[in-house]
């Protein structure tokens, strides 16, 4: 059987699941659990569609980290919680579900991996690219940040699932990223997103050049390192407005990319990514099974994995 590796961008799931799937609780005083049924019937649902071999759970140890900050401080700023440095605003209901969530995790057997100072996208990216050329990477995100991996060669493709969700997700391969975006490839992708800015995360992007601007720019001169060159150069071709903006944007441009590139070489110990062959923890499925009321969702991954469902 081929490998193939499926990395979850666990929170872009997490948040989808809690928005859309229906608070069904009978009572205020019971736990919320609409985020992890959602979340669980999600990984069902990817497993049994695309066969992964190697299945991970990236998570944001850190999801706002200081090299990013001190770089552009306005890095996600704008979704701090009133008065905190450090956490972002989330909903009491959905804070209080993350912790079951990674104890199914755990109950199942299903890796789950962070690191300490760096971002879920950072450990998405260090893992595909350990993986890149040896074996196919399919990454689960609503973000497009994490175009910039795909890479037809190395076989890494992305889930998209902001439009249809994990049952019709957009695949995004560079033939994807030519037909909406203009630009051939992952990294350059990357170079564009810099360029337009991204306005969620905190990203202004130089102005007056978006999207359409930013594709001819990276196609015309092939990179962002190579436009750069051709400004400081006095490239004829970059004239009047334009050449003002993308002057005066120097200084964002000079830390730009460290804060949209995302890091390759994460300090991850070594790990098992296999799809279990048992249950991580017997005892654990069983508590969250029927002290949670999750039998169904439960055995719907346990089914997908190959495992068979007897929580």
């Amino acid at each position: 059987m081929t490998q193939r590796l499926m990395l979850l961008d666990s929170a872009s799931l997490y948040f989808r699941a809690f928005y859309g799937v229906p608070d069904q609780r009978r009572s205020p005083d019971e736990p919320p659990t609409n985020a992890i049924r959602g979340f669980l019937d999600m990984v069902a649902t990817l497993v049994t569609a695309h066969r992964p071999t190697h299945l991970v759970a990236c998570w944001d140890n850190d999801w706002r980290p200081a090299f990013r900050v001190n770089a552009i401080p306005t890095y996600k700023a704008h979704r701090l919680s009133a008065g905190s440095l450090v956490a972002e605003e989330t909903p009491h209901d959905l804070t209080a579900q993350v912790p079951l969530i990674m104890d199914a995790l755990a109950a199942l057997g299903i890796a789950r991996i962070g690191c300490d100072g760096y971002e879920a996208d950072d450990v998405i990216g260090t893992l595909t690219h350990r993986a890149a050329g040896n074996h196919p990477v399919d990454v689960v995100t609503g973000d497009r940040d994490l175009f910039q991996l795909v890479d037809d060669e190395a076989g890494v493709r992305v889930l998209y699932t902001a439009r249809s969700g994990v049952r019709d997700p957009d695949i995004v391969t560079q033939s994807f990223l030519q037909a909406k975006y203009f630009v051939p490839t992952g990294q350059a992708y990357a170079d564009l997103a810099t360029l337009r800015g991204d306005t969620s995360d905190g990203l202004p992007g130089v102005a007056g050049v978006g999207q359409k601007t930013a594709a001819t720019l990276i196609n015309r001169y092939g990179d962002l390192a190579s436009l750069r060159r051709a400004i400081s150069g006095g490239d004829p071709q970059i004239k009047g407005a334009q050449r003002q903006r993308l002057e005066a944007a120097s200084a964002y441009l000079d830390v730009a990319p460290m804060v949209v590139q995302v890091v390759l070489d994460c300090p991850i110990p070594h790990f098992d990514a296999r799809l279990p062959a048992e249950v991580g923890n017997v005892s654990l499925l069983s508590c969250l099974a029927s002290g949670y009321g999750l039998t169904n969702p439960l055995n719907r991954v346990l089914n997908a994995i190959g495992l068979g469902g007897d929580s």
